[in-house]
């Protein structure tokens, strides 16, 4: 069946946004205080304390505004810019002294607040036009422009532009990162189908394959034909079996989201925890010896299962490539951080380089069925073979933090 896969993760401009949330809140009692205290040096006290009112009213109703990209918007950027540079042009009215002294103007460090929205919003371009009309509306104010006016305008200039070019940065990194999780989510879900049709329909055909032709007549030829049907496999295999996968913005969370959609068998995928030894117990048989330990060997189900999988497709190599009288060990060891299962056969061995040719032929049974696996679980699978001395495959698999196992005893005998 279908399962839908969402993971969700926070845009880097988040905090960004917060900050700039607090930072006009704290920058609107800063203006406040001072004209509260400098009162007595204005001319026309009331053009300064009729424009903060306005002011902190606006920061405190449009705090929604600044919570993130989309509620952001143009036209709110543009009445925030108009405020600030009203507050700078209105300071002379309020006090005359202040174009000749340098003193602060009556929005003071608050209108830094609307160019780094502009940075924040639009990259550093935005921030260069913001910080352009800031820089004209304070030599306006000064009347003969001096060095500390030349100054401060600088600063907020340079600071904008560089936040507004972190923020670029930000969001192509982000880009990369959210093409990167796409890559790998179909990649994995690429080796996942492999290893099932690795499994079964590869191996069934491979049968047909041999038995065809020692049977010979028509059988070779419904042999050749599903040996043929086998290269084309593994071909399409190893080219492209990609899952729908998409990476997307979520514009009201200023997010990044992937969104993987795969089929899933309906085995158990959750739930309380499997006893490996029932999965691999069916194995045992006049040619295959089963070891395990006295106690359950509790893992989650879905790691049981891609471990048990993992063996089968071992055990399948033993009949392949040690032949039908080749004799098998399974051991299964369940340690306190980690169940390790060892599967070991009495054939001629694989040959130095032979796993390397083998992928290269697009014969991917280590590689997918049991490297791949155990990589997806977190473990690692280790091929040790001597010619003539056969091959012993070892299977690691970490516990899941949290899953019951009492059991800590290493394998015992038994059938």
């Amino acid at each position: 069946m279908a399962k839908r896969e969402r993971v969700v993760r926070m845009s880097v401009e988040q905090p960004l946004w917060r900050a700039l949330t607090a930072y006009r809140i704290l920058t609107m009692v800063y203006a406040s205080l001072l004209a509260v205290f400098g009162r007595d040096e204005y001319e026309r006290p009331w053009v300064a304390f009729a424009y903060l009112v306005v002011m902190a009213a606006w920061t405190l109703a449009t705090l929604p505004k600044v919570a993130g990209a989309v509620s952001c918007t143009k036209r709110f950027l543009g009445a925030d810019l108009v405020l600030a540079l009203v507050g700078i042009l209105l300071t002379p009215l309020a006090d005359f002294d202040a174009q000749h002294m340098d003193g602060s103007t009556l929005p003071s460090i608050w209108t830094a607040g609307s160019v780094l929205a502009f940075a924040i919003k639009g990259g550093w371009r935005w921030a260069a036009f913001a910080s352009t009309f800031v820089a004209a509306a304070n030599i306006v104010e000064r009347g003969e422009p001096s060095r500390d006016t030349f100054h401060n305008v600088l600063l907020v200039w340079v600071a904008a532009i560089a936040i507004g070019y972190v923020v670029e940065v930000a969001r192509a990194s982000e880009r990369t990162l959210a093409r990167a999780l796409e890559i790998e989510a179909a990649t994995r879900e690429r080796e996942r189908l492999a290893r099932g049709i690795h499994d079964s329909v590869l191996q069934v055909l491979a049968m047909v394959q041999r038995r065809g032709t020692a049977l010979g007549g028509e059988a070779a030829e419904l042999g050749r034909m599903a040996g043929e049907q086998e290269v084309a496999l593994r071909t399409l295999v190893s080219s492209g079996l990609v899952p729908t996968t998409r990476v997307s913005e979520d514009a009201a969370e200023g997010a990044v989201v992937r969104t993987v959609e795969v089929d899933e068998d309906d085995g158990p995928a959750g739930g309380a925890a499997c006893d490996l030894r029932s999965l691999l117990a069916p194995h045992a048989g006049s040619r295959v010896s089963f070891a395990e330990p006295g106690a359950p060997v509790l893992l989650a189900p879905g790691a049981a299962e891609e471990l048990a999988a993992a063996v089968s497709a071992a055990l399948d190599n033993v009949r392949v490539h040690a032949g039908q009288d080749a004799q098998a060990w399974i051991l299964v060891e369940d340690w306190p951080d980690e169940v390790i299962v060892t599967v070991r056969d009495d054939g001629p061995g694989v040959a130095e380089g032979r796993l390397a040719q083998a992928e290269g032929e697009g014969r991917m049974g280590v590689a997918l069925s049991i490297r791949g696996r155990l990589r997806d679980l977190g473990g690692t699978a280790e091929l040790i073979s001597v010619p003539g001395q056969g091959t012993e495959v070892e299977l690691k698999v970490p516990k899941v933090s949290g899953t019951p196992n009492d059991s800590r005893g290493k394998a015992g005998s038994g059938r």
